[in-house]
This record gives C-alpha cells, sequence and structure tokens, in this order.
C-alpha cells in the first residue's frame, strides 16, 4: 500500500520537476539591482544638468598719436630753375582716442536631458530641450553636450562645469522679445553712417 503511493507522489514530483517553472520577479529585468544606483548609462536614460554658466569679458584699448611735418625750398637759380619760387609748408595732426568694452552673462537652471549615443569609451552624448510660455513670451533652452558616467552625481545630476563640447542656446519670442530688437530706422541710418 505504501509502495503504491510512494510511486504516486514520485511519479507526480518527476512529472513536476520537468515543467518549466513560472515565478514574478521583485525586480524588473531592466532593474539595475537592489543596491544600484540610478545614474543614467545607456540610451534614452535621463539626466538631470543643473546648468550653472557664468562668462564675463572686458577689453580697454587706448591710442594716441602725433605727427608733424616741415618742408622748405629755396628760389630757384638759372634761366631754367628761375620760375620755381621759394615756398615752405608744414603740417601737424594729433589724436588720441580709447574705448571700453565689458560684457557679463549669467545663466542658472536645471535641465532634464536623454542620453542619445553611448561612445565607444562609455561617455554620454545627451540632449535636452525646454520650452516654458508665459504672458505669450515663449522662453526656449536647448543643451547638447558629452559627459563622463563618473561625474554624474549618485542623485543623477551633473553639472554643466562637468560637460565637454556644451551649447547652451537661449532664445526668446514674444512681445518683451519683440521690443529689444533694433528698428528699420535705426538699421538704416547705421547702414548709411
Amino acid at each position: 500500500m505504501w509502495f503504491g503511493r510512494t510511486t504516486s507522489v514520485a511519479a507526480i514530483l518527476i512529472l513536476l520537476c520537468g515543467l518549466p517553472l513560472l515565478a514574478d520577479s521583485l525586480w524588473a529585468p531592466t532593474s539595475n539591482g537592489l543596491f544600484a544606483d540610478v545614474k543614467a548609462r545607456q540610451v534614452g536614460d535621463l539626466v538631470t544638468i543643473i546648468v550653472v554658466e557664468e562668462a564675463s569679458s572686458s577689453l580697454t584699448a587706448t591710442s594716441d598719436f602725433d605727427k608733424s611735418l616741415q618742408h622748405s625750398s629755396q628760389a630757384g637759380v638759372g634761366p631754367l630753375l628761375s620760375l620755381v619760387p621759394e615756398f615752405s609748408f608744414s603740417s601737424s595732426q594729433k589724436g588720441a582716442s580709447g574705448g571700453a568694452t565689458t560684457m557679463t552673462s549669467k545663466l542658472d537652471a536645471k535641465l532634464t536631458a536623454t542620453v542619445t549615443k553611448v561612445l565607444p569609451n562609455g561617455n554620454l552624448e545627451i540632449k535636452g530641450q525646454r520650452a516654458m510660455i508665459t504672458n505669450r513670451e515663449k522662453q526656449e533652452m536647448t543643451l547638447t553636450g558629452t559627459v563622463r558616467p563618473q561625474d554624474i552625481a549618485t542623485d543623477n545630476t551633473v553639472l554643466s562645469t562637468y560637460l565637454s563640447d556644451v551649447e547652451v542656446k537661449c532664445t526668446g519670442k514674444g512681445p518683451a522679445g519683440d521690443r529689444q530688437k533694433e528698428g528699420i530706422i535705426s538699421k538704416l541710418i547705421k547702414f548709411i553712417f
């Protein structure tokens, strides 16, 4: 009796072992694991760029010049040169010029970019764009660059100063931007003069 029951249990166990087992996992197949960070590392991943750009330049130029010229000639002597009168002239020029140009620009912003390409050396090419419309004024920011994975912090952010080949464009269109454009008459006067 026990032998028959044990045989049937053993047969059932053998049949069950041959079937594939299906079980759900706690982690998705794309997960980096329980202890891995969530830093961007492949195409399509997102990384937050903290844009901290500041540029300033100044140029000062001065020039002075002083030029003088004096010349005199005696009257001609002889039958052919008697027609040449005595003459003299002098000329003097002085001048000074100077100019200074100073430009300062500062940009602080946060922008989330997408990894568009993983380079052979592991560096990531990224691109991000943000557009915001307020009171019919459209502000657009576009950022492209390359970042090393080790420069990305554990919270998946990176400073824009760590990007190479970075290009940040900020443009605005709308009533306020149109007021800052130069008028046709001003352009015409600059062209003529």
